[in-house]
């Protein structure tokens, strides 16, 4: 019996995703990759982060919706955050990078950026027109 776990996201672009592991200390592997869970199953996911303690983590890409999926065994969820702030986390991070992306794609370039006592970013862009 699969003891596998589907979170939908709002996660729509593959790059800031990764960056977004990344930023949280996270090592993801692209390409088609196994994701292991309760005694030794797995399911296949585009992206995984190998953990040495619990389940992995997988995302897929969910064609309906339009954007990639946390995949997971939750019963062997071992992260130091329950699995909603951990979503949190990941999807403040991700908007991050997508805003980064986009304000230097357009000529922006950050002044100040710093996080809040509270969690939040605040994050200042400027461009000098010419």
């Amino acid at each position: 019996m699969s003891h596998f776990s589907t979170v939908k996201t709002e996660l729509r672009q593959l790059e800031p995703l990764l960056q977004a592991l990344t930023d949280l200390g996270f090592k993801p592997e692209q390409g088609s990759r196994p994701v292991r869970g309760y005694q030794g199953q797995t399911v296949t996911a585009e992206l995984a982060v190998p953990m040495e303690q619990g389940g992995d983590l997988g995302f897929r890409w969910n064609s309906e919706s339009g954007a990639y999926e946390l995949v997971t065994d939750l019963d062997l969820w071992k992260q130091q955050v329950p699995i909603e702030r951990f979503l949190a986390q990941l999807t403040q991070r991700y908007a991050l990078n997508t805003i980064l992306a986009a304000t230097d794609s357009e000529g922006f370039q950050v002044a100040e950026q710093k996080q809040t006592q509270d969690g939040s970013i605040e994050l200042v862009v400027t461009r000098w027109d010419a």
